[in-house]
């Protein structure tokens, strides 16, 4: 990396340039982000301390929560920042932070939810097996291999993208440095970083394969139960993880993959929000409101609460 690049500083162009709208735009992220902070460090308090969610399935919901309160942190609050201050402004080291943990957590993320499909194809179609295979030294294994996975991708983003200089005005259209957008800022062709790309989409594209697969196996396995509150149970748990793992998946390609208009575009921002935002304020609503052994523990958790000390 050159030294003007180093020492350069990144405008964010963000939603709006009108003062009241960058009001508006802090107050709503700073709504979403403390929803978002309520509702995962919840979900990771209650696996925490409830023995009865000492399961891992639970295991792996409690990462995920760890993974999107860390994902939301990365962008949301520089955002507000830059919206209350009229500033727009990131340091060059701050965009290379942005885009590092950005890719490491999103990817950590995809695996985490494949393991995850997995955990229920186990749990589902293996019951019997389901202590031998997900053991707790299997189920902190995979974790494990989730971080290594996204610690990688990481490192190969932030490298190829980078390690290029990059010309003309530093002008991200976007509320953090985004890839795609940094891209189009290089001097020329980054022919690393698009294969960088390549790679990743072929992994995300063999994780989303494996986790439908999975979940086809699950559901004709649910479909053939006689117990219709098994149906439902089963059901209830499995589709809001496809779903999620869907957008999450389909927003952050299309963002990656299409063409970036000559002129900023609104669609790219809303599109951003559906895999940087979007998922860490929404994963709790899913996993907790609909989830009644959460339910069960955020009783208990109220009762020895309120419960007076002797």
């Amino acid at each position: 990396m050159d030294n003007a690049t180093a020492g350069s500083m990144f405008f964010l162009s963000g939603f709006s340039p009108v003062r009241e709208l960058q009001i508006l735009h802090a107050v709503l992220f700073l709504g979403i982000y403390l929803a978002a902070l309520l509702g995962n460090l919840l979900i990771i308090t209650l696996t925490t301390k409830d023995p009865h969610l000492h399961s891992p399935m639970y295991f792996f919901l409690k990462n995920l929560s760890f993974l999107d309160l860390c994902l939301i942190s990365i962008t949301v609050p520089k955002s507000i920042e830059n919206s209350l201050m009229n500033l727009n402004l990131i340091s060059f080291l701050g965009c290379v932070a942005q885009v590092f943990f950005l890719i490491l957590l999103a990817s950590t993320e995809m695996a985490l939810l494949t393991v995850m499909s997995y955990d229920r194809y186990v749990a589902i179609c293996h019951p019997l097996r389901y202590g031998t295979i997900m053991s707790h030294q299997a189920c902190e294994q995979m974790a494990a291999y989730s971080w290594v996975s996204g610690g990688l991708n990481a490192v190969l983003h932030t490298a190829a993208t980078l390690s290029v200089p990059m010309c003309g005005p530093h002008v991200v259209h976007q509320f953090f440095c985004d890839i795609p957008q940094l891209l189009s800022l290089a001097c020329f062709y980054n022919v690393r970083e698009f294969l960088v790309i390549g790679l990743s989409l072929l992994l995300d594209i063999g994780c989303f394969v494996f986790i439908d697969v999975s979940y086809f196996h699950i559901f004709s396995t649910v479909l053939k139960m006689h117990s219709q509150e098994g149906r439902s149970k089963a059901f209830s748990t499995c589709l809001p993880h496809l779903v999620v793992g869907t957008l999450f998946l389909s927003s952050g390609s299309f963002a990656y993959l299409h063409p970036l208009p000559k002129s900023p575009s609104l669609f790219d921002l809303l599109v951003s929000i559906f895999y940087t935002v979007a998922p860490p304020t929404v994963n709790p609503l899913i996993y907790s409101l609909r989830n009644k052994d959460i339910q069960k523990a955020l009783r208990r958790l109220q009762v020895s609460w309120c419960r007076p000390a002797r």
